[in-house]
């Protein structure tokens, strides 16, 4: 299974990775977001549980957070470790235009689970329902939020500067 979800945003650059990066803030700033708990590590390697819904549906899973600030912009990666998506690898990446920045969520997953993971029905079930229905929704929306919220600010400060 493969998914990407893209959206442009007008703001800088490290207030929308700052906004990406701190997960444990999420409830707070993604309403679909039931909780996000800290296991393990700290700054730029996380081991979290993270809870959201996909409307009244509720999901949970555990991943590893990383973010690689080697390249010219952060790159903010998860490895699931727990739950229906364990081995899925998640990758945030950032592309600044002259008007904007093009945020991107990729996920590639290929089921481990027992007696269906490695079938072709295990494969269906990933790329019918929990790519397009679950994993591609959530992510709509937590780019669309965050999106929100960083062309708020930014026209917030326009309105108190003009």
């Amino acid at each position: 299974m493969h998914t990407e979800n893209t959206v442009a945003m007008r703001g800088d650059l490290d207030r929308i990775v700052s906004l990406a990066a701190d997960i444990e803030r999420w409830p707070e700033i993604l309403p679909h977001y039931r909780w996000v708990t800290l296991l393990e590590g700290g700054g730029d390697r996380k081991t979290v549980e993270m809870a959201a819904r996909r409307d009244r549906i509720p999901v949970k899973w555990r991943a590893i957070q990383t973010i690689d600030r080697s390249g010219p912009t952060p790159v903010i990666g998860y490895h699931h470790i727990w739950g229906v998506t364990r081995g899925m690898d998640v990758d945030w990446t950032f592309v600044p235009t002259p008007d904007e920045v093009l945020v991107t969520i990729r996920h590639d997953f290929r089921p481990a689970w027992p007696l269906i993971g490695a079938t072709p029905i295990g494969g269906l079930v990933a790329e019918r329902i929990i790519g397009p229905h679950f994993v591609g929704y959530i992510a709509g929306k937590t780019l669309q939020t965050i999106k929100d919220l960083v062309e708020d600010t930014v026209e917030a400060e326009r309105r108190g500067a003009g």
